[in-house]
């Protein structure tokens, strides 16, 4: 979506390059001094030098031509002299610390490797602050063990960018992948899913749950996981992306999605995988997991949604239309002010209507409402996908036809059967100012789910390309690769 930064320069050959770099130029300033004839006098008490005399000033020896030239390159020399020195010991870091180019994410690995990136040569980096790496770029910080237990998991404070920058640098999507294999498959009423499997066959297995419902999966999903240690499956929920038909909202429940996860599971033959997914994707994982918690590995969920009623209306009825009143006006224009007092209900009539301008009309709306608030900073790009008509037709007819039924789940469901999740291992990841999704919720699971981490990221909405939100989701895949099934 957003451009990339210029890649910072490497410390590890810059560093040791300063000591001799200033000496030289201290070096040469005394050199150029001494051939314009500068004259210095020693104090006669402590045989120290004194700055050069202005012509004239006393009776000793005066000053030759150039003498003001002389001064400057005196005062050069002293701060070149005492920048070396201050360089000194992080010469001394820099040239015992592993080498950039390790392998990305590989714990204890510190050997030098030929870049499998054309960026990977400048992982060994330290971004400027003000370069932080925004989506697609596949750089990570320094390699070396993580303590998952830092600063941003409750019961410290959260973590924010710089914090992350000082540990080494914000990391980024691995680099992009193709799948090695993909398909259709026939789950029943008239659904064919599609599906696609990318990594290395038979490494550690794991789902990806896109959002929505009716977002669809894109190629960035597959750089979330480490493509040498995972073998990964994605597929496109019922009525989106590629699945068939399109848009279509008969048989397509959460119950129905929680059943297609089994049968994708059951297609590759795996006992257990991990579970990972964002919005509406970590409100199908904790259904699923807590369906099926004997078949989940690990679960990774990001800005987590339930469904409750109360979130709901903070999103389209009262609550983030005070933070966006500008989009809200937008959001609310195409239906009579007689009927904004159910919004989701409001938009269904228009949705499912005979009227196919109407419905497109409507579809953009919705579409364009989300898109200019998940993230913190507008994206216009997004927005402009969002708007697109056949991704905006799926996605506002699905969504809003789960929202209306309340997902099919009893309300606080999910958060009240958090105890099911007890025995298998997690990672929250929440943006403090994640608009469609309140930390509250993240914030109550966590409570009745205690074994996961809860990681809040500062300066974050609610979107997986937000830097700190993504450097967290990779650490969090980073963290369980190397964890197989028992």
């Amino acid at each position: 979506m957003a451009g990339r930064g210029a890649a910072a320069r490497d410390h590890d050959d810059a560093l040791p390059r300063a000591d001799g770099l200033h000496r030289g130029t201290a070096a040469r300033g005394d050199q150029r001094a001494r051939s314009l004839g500068a004259y210095h006098f020693r104090d006669a008490a402590s045989g120290s030098r004194s700055a050069p005399r202005v012509h004239g000033a006393d009776r000793r020896r005066p000053q030759r031509a150039g003498s003001a030239v002389a001064g400057a390159f005196a005062d050069h020399r002293q701060r070149a002299r005492r920048f070396a020195g201050a360089c000194l010991p992080f010469a001394a870091w820099a040239r015992s610390a592993p080498r950039c180019g390790a392998r990305h994410g590989r714990r204890g690995n510190d050997r030098a490797q030929a870049p499998s990136h054309p960026r990977e040569e400048f992982r060994g980096s330290r971004p400027h602050p003000r370069r932080t790496r925004r989506k697609g770029y596949p750089a990570e910080g320094r390699q070396g063990p993580v303590d998952r237990r830092a600063n941003d998991h409750m019961g410290g404070r959260a973590m924010t960018a710089d914090d992350a920058n000082a540990a080494g640098g914000l990391r980024g999507y691995y680099p992009p992948i193709s799948p090695y294999a993909h398909g259709h498959l026939d789950v029943g009423d008239g659904h064919s899913i599609y599906w696609e499997r990318s990594g290395t066959p038979g490494a550690k297995p794991a789902v990806f749950l896109h959002g929505g419902p009716g977002g669809g999966c894109g190629a960035s999903h597959r750089q979330l996981f480490d493509p040498e240690r995972y073998d990964v499956l994605l597929f496109d929920q019922r009525g989106c992306g590629r699945s068939t038909p399109h848009a279509e909202l008969e048989a397509n429940t959460t119950w129905h999605l929680v059943a297609d996860i089994e049968r994708l599971r059951e297609m590759i033959g795996v006992e257990r995988w991990q579970v990972f997914g964002g919005s509406w994707g970590s409100t199908l994982a904790l259904a699923y997991a807590q369906t099926h918690p004997e078949r989940v590995s690990e679960l990774i969920v990001r800005g987590v949604y339930t469904l409750t009623k109360a979130e709901l209306d903070w999103y389209y009825q009262y609550g983030v239309s005070l933070m966006f009143p500008d989009r809200w006006k937008a959001f609310v224009a195409p239906i009579p002010e007689s009927e904004r007092d159910d919004m989701i209900a409001a938009y269904r009539r228009r949705l499912i209507g005979d009227d196919a301008a109407e419905r497109i009309a409507a579809a953009r709306a919705w579409s364009t409402w989300e898109a200019s608030t998940i993230t913190l900073r507008s994206d216009p790009s997004l927005i402009e996908g969002f708007a697109e008509d056949t991704f905006a037709l799926a996605f506002a007819r699905i969504e809003n036809h789960y929202f209306v039924h309340g997902g099919w789940l009893r309300e606080r469901q999910l958060l009240d059967d958090a105890h099911k999740l007890a025995a298998i291992p997690g990672v929250i990841v929440h943006g403090r100012y994640d608009m469609p999704c309140p930390l509250s919720t993240a914030f109550a699971l966590h409570e009745g789910w205690p074994r996961a981490e809860l990681h809040v990221i500062e300066a974050a909405g609610h979107a997986v390309s937000e830097p700190g939100i993504l450097d967290r989701l990779i650490r969090a895949t980073d963290q369980f690769a190397d964890s197989r099934p028992a």
